[in-house]
Formats: structure tokens, sequence, C-alpha cells
């Protein structure tokens, strides 16, 4: 195995599966910190999805370092920790303590860190991370419900999570070429630094940061370091190619927990293209028949069109449910919510399902019972179509809630496989 990975949530695992499948090299992805004596087929990269980009620090560090003990006994010769392109995290974790623990564990001198992701307009420029031409901190992501990013300093954001030093490669290090950044970062790991953002502001540097990291380096990041990576492997790609996917008809449902503001925009688009049901938090705390009654509207609908059904709202309205609930207790009735509703339409027969938001599409790939996907083609960067190749009958579009342009939800059956 060329490369084993541990992304923090489920969309950004199927992200960066299609982003190494689309750089030549074959994948599966697992879902869940993997049994023990879970076999999967030979492939040149295994990406192991798992849901703790906002659990508490000990349990995200516990199962990622369960993923890498996995990923290792089976041979994986580097070892990238995904994160999210935008960086979610708090002060708190998770991305400082499990990078921490991964480093210890794997006895990696140095982490070559850098969220930037040019297909998705995320780009770092002397540590800032940019979204298009905007500072990560003046988008939509300052206002995030769970892990609302105020500073765009990539370097003071990791510092405050991490016991360990945290350096800089600046651009115009990374601009003198391939010698020049492995000599500056073989002086940083010298020099006692850990972990290491890298400004990255086009796919051709990720390529030469992918081609710089030593094996034994950890590396962390969104899905553009990860292409680097694995343009960098091509060479020594040798898995047989991925076997042919039997794609499964029926129902499609459209379930979205996303709160952001390309999701908000993907649900305005198709107002009068399906029929749609919002979930109110407020309600389905208060209302122990709220879930059952989401399902009779659904399955009353199911057709030819897909359905929608969504939790995601205007900042302010998730600060007011938010405000009577409580953080927490608000996002958690909302993904019990849709957990419970995935689960009753695939006994109804769904078996197409798009689902909007990482925490969200966790959820429901657990409540499926979904162990391992296929990937397949592409709706848009960084969101394939995929099947479920552990035996069960469903086809699943899973988008972290900044990805896709407005026409993402009808886009993503008109590509349907």
């Amino acid at each position: 195995m060329l490369l084993g990975c541990i992304a923090d949530d489920f969309t950004g695992a199927t992200d960066l599966a299609g982003t190494i499948a689309r750089a030549g090299l074959t994948v599966v992805q697992v879902n869940g910190v993997p049994e023990a004596g879970l076999q999967v087929d030979p492939a040149d990269a295994v990406v192991v999805a798992l849901k703790s980009r906002t659990i508490e620090a000990s349990a995200a560090v516990a199962q990622s370092l369960a993923a890498a003990s996995w990923l290792s006994a089976r041979g994986a010769q580097r070892i990238y920790f995904k994160v999210c392109s935008t960086f979610d995290s708090t002060p708190a974790g998770n991305i400082g303590p499990v990078a921490d623990a991964l480093c210890e564990a794997l006895g990696a001198r140095l982490n070559i860190v850098t969220p930037a992701y040019p297909r998705n307009a995320r780009t770092v420029y002397q540590g800032h991370l940019f979204v298009g031409e905007a500072l990560l901190s003046d988008t939509g992501m300052r206002t995030h419900p769970l892990t609302p990013m105020t500073d765009s300093n990539l370097v003071r954001v990791l510092g405050a999570q991490t016991r360990q030093p945290v350096g800089l490669l600046p651009h115009a290090v990374i601009a003198q070429g391939l010698a020049t950044v492995a000599a500056r970062l073989a002086a940083l790991a010298e020099a006692g630094v850990r972990h290491v953002i890298a400004d990255a502001i086009d796919d051709a540097q990720l390529e030469l940061l992918g081609a710089a990291l030593a094996p034994h380096w950890l590396a962390t990041g969104g899905s553009g370091l990860a292409a680097g990576m694995a343009v960098a492997l091509q060479s020594q790609a040798n898995a047989a190619g991925a076997a042919s996917i039997d794609w499964p008809r029926g129902p499609g449902v459209i379930l979205a927990g996303s709160c952001s503001t390309a999701t908000l925009a993907q649900i305005e688009r198709v107002q009068d293209a399906m029929p749609q049901l919002q979930l109110d938090p407020v309600a389905l705390a208060r209302d122990g028949a709220a879930v059952a009654a989401a399902l009779d509207w659904a399955k009353a609908r199911l057709g030819e069109r897909p359905l929608l059904i969504y939790a995601s709202a205007a900042p302010e309205k998730v600060a007011a449910a938010q405000a009577l609930l409580g953080r927490e207790r608000a996002a958690q009735v909302v993904e019990d919510a849709l957990r419970a509703i995935a689960v009753g339409l695939a006994a109804a027969g769904v078996r197409r399902f798009v689902v909007a938001g990482g925490e969200t599409s966790g959820a429901v790939v657990e409540a499926l019972g979904v162990r391992a996907l296929a990937i397949g083609p592409e709706i848009a960067p960084g969101v394939p179509w995929t099947r479920a190749a552990d035996g069960r009958p469903y086809a699943l579009a899973l988008k972290s809630g900044n990805f896709g342009g407005p026409d993402f939800f009808t886009r993503a059956f008109e590509v349907a496989p």
C-alpha cells in the first residue's frame, strides 16, 4: 500500500478517495475504525473515513491511532491525515492533538501541513488560508455553528492546538524548486520544528511538496496535498485496476444538514424543482413523532423525482435554535433525525442518497451500515458518486457543505450512473 489515509469526516474521505483515483492510483475507502480482521481488496491507497472532526479530542486521537495502526499493519508506506480544506477546528483541536499523536506513534520528525486545494479555490499564502480572493476569516466559515474560523493565520491556528513548535514553508522558498524545499524541510526538522504550514497557490506547488515528502514524515491537509503525493507515487502504482461497479437503481433522496453558504444556495436553487421538507431542530427536540411524520411525508412522495429533506438554515436561525437547546443538543437532534430518516427511507426502497455536510454524511453512512465504498464518477470537484462495496445496495454522494456549485443537487442526479 503506497498511501494510507485517515480522514476526519466522511465527505472529506470521499473527496480524498476521488482525488487520489483521479491521479491514477487505485483506491478503497473504509468507513469507521476498521476491525482488526477487516480485509479489503488490494489497492495503491486506502482511505479510512472517521467521524472525528468535532468529537472530544481524546476520542479523535484514539480513533486516529487505531486507524493508523490498521493501515501500518497492512503495509502503508506513508500516512496522510486528511482534514477539511477550511481547516475546521477550535483551539482545543482536533487537528493539533491528532497530528501530535500520529507523529509520536509513527516516529515522524516532521508533519507537513497545508489545506490548499486550488480546484476548490483554497490556497495558502504566507501561512494564511484564502477561499477565492477572501481570507478564510472573511467567509461564511466565520459563523460555522461547530468550528467558527475567525483567524486565517494557520501558524497561529495550529499553534493553539499543539504542544509542538509550528513553522512556515513560505512561497518564496517553494518557488525556488524541489532541492531548496527539501533542504529547508530537513533544516526545520533538525531545528526541532514538528509541524510546518506550507504555502501552496497552485497544483504545481502541491505536486512539488508531494515529491519533497520523505516516506517517514507525516502529511496533513486537504485533498490537494494528497493529490500531489499521488502524482509523485504514480510510477510505483501496481495494484489491479478497480473492478466495474454495478450501480443500484431506484428512488433518490437528498439529506442536508450543512448550514454552509454553499449548501443554502443549493437548496435555494431547487425550491421549485423537487418536493422538499425542512426540519426544525426545536420541533425535533420537543416532538417525539416529528421523525415519523417526516418519513410519512417522504414515503408518500417517492417516485421519479428526488426528494429534499433538510435541516440547513441561515446563521440567525441556527443561533436561535442553539440558544434554546444548546449548541451540542441542537446539532445532535438534527443528526439523529437524519440518521433515522435515512434508515426508514432505505427500508422503503430508496437506493440513491445525496448527503450534504460532513457530520450528516457520517451519520447516514453509519446508520446504513456501509463499511466500504467504491469510487465512481465525479459530480463536482471533490464529490464523487460512490457505491457501497460491502454488498449493500446503495449509491451515495457525500458532499462537504462548502463544495459544489448552486446546481449541485440537480447535477448529482443528471450524472448519476
